[in-house]
């Protein structure tokens, strides 16, 4: 055993030698074991992501499936969810560090003291189309039928958008809730309901299938669609972050120089598309990783706001956070 000896002044006695073991040698051990262990590679970090079976989901997929997060020395943990309701009771429970959501999820969180930051926009689109055996030909024939969507979610934004675009009063529609995608698409099939407003690629599915398309908020140039995380993930986890989305954009890269029938398979098997997306597969055009705009954000917050969803006033700078995508 290893004895230091120090010095120690008594009053009125001078120096007297007092013994103690030396802690610190265990210590030294400790850390010198550890670092003859590495490899020289830095330890694999983990984020848990949720994700819905929409074309926003496609890059974290592909990036997953390639083997792009591995190259970076991360773990990512994807979780598959048929509803936006689904995916924020994850995200609000902690069990995920970060989801494909969109502007309005994040403004909720906010609202409610959830400490969220969109860190940036993904691709999506959305289309409002009618059943094959519906017979409606025009928006203003919804009225009396209604439209099929998910309530207080970028869905209905974009049925609201879509609407008053076209010159119909919002307020005499029938809105049928169906949080669930998956079931939103089959009650459309089966004529349960006469028009949905659907992500891609269930609409493309139905379209291909019969069913008819009255309008898109890729001809509004909407694009709600967002990748946020929990503020708490941000603080701790910024180097998996920076990581992800290097891989993200070497994802894009890929998605937009391959042919889409290249991933068809995979996106039915692990980003819960429909079989028949593998019939006539389609994708966005992907953009590497930036922010959403200012107007899109305060377009979304506006309308949040005028449909009493929220009554605070959020600035872009309250929920944006940049530093990933510079």
């Amino acid at each position: 055993m290893l004895w230091v000896y120090k010095m120690i002044y008594i009053p009125n006695g001078g120096f007297k030698m007092k013994k103690y073991i030396l802690l610190i040698l265990s210590i030294a051990i400790l850390f010198s074991l550890t670092a003859c262990s590495s490899t020289g590679k830095e330890a694999n970090g983990t984020l848990s992501i949720g994700v819905l079976p929409d074309v926003d989901s496609v890059p974290i997929i592909i990036a997953d499936n390639e083997g792009y997060f591995k190259e970076n020395n991360l773990n990512v943990e994807i979780h598959l969810f048929h509803s936006a309701m689904d995916r924020d009771a994850a995200l609000q429970s902690r069990k995920i560090d970060g989801a494909v959501s969109d502007m309005l999820a994040a403004l909720y969180g906010k609202e409610g003291g959830f400490n969220v930051k969109i860190t940036s926009k993904t691709n999506g689109s959305y289309k409002l189309i009618t059943g094959k055996n519906s017979y409606i030909k025009n928006i203003s024939e919804l009225a009396c039928r209604g439209i099929a969507l998910s309530k207080n979610t970028v869905i209905e934004y974009a049925a609201d958008s879509i609407l008053s675009y076209s010159g119909v009063d919002v307020s005499s529609i029938n809105k049928i809730v169906i949080p669930q995608i998956p079931t939103r698409l089959e009650m459309l099939r089966n004529g349960q309901v006469a028009a949905a407003v659907l992500p891609e690629p269930m609409a493309s599915v139905a379209i291909n299938e019969g069913a008819s398309l009255l309008a898109s908020t890729d001809t509004l140039g909407i694009n709600p669609g967002i990748l946020l995380f929990t503020e708490d993930s941000i603080s701790t986890k910024t180097s998996e972050l920076k990581k992800f989305y290097k891989a993200y954009n070497k994802a894009v890269d890929l998605l937009n120089k391959e042919d889409v029938k290249t991933f068809a398979d995979i996106l039915v098997q692990k980003a819960g598309f429909p079989e028949e997306f593998k019939n006539s597969p389609k994708l966005v055009t992907y953009e590497k990783a930036a922010l959403p705009s200012e107007e899109e954000f305060n377009n979304i917050n506006s309308w949040m706001k005028n449909n009493n969803q929220i009554k605070s006033e959020f600035k872009y700078s309250d929920v944006v956070y940049d530093e990933f995508v510079k």
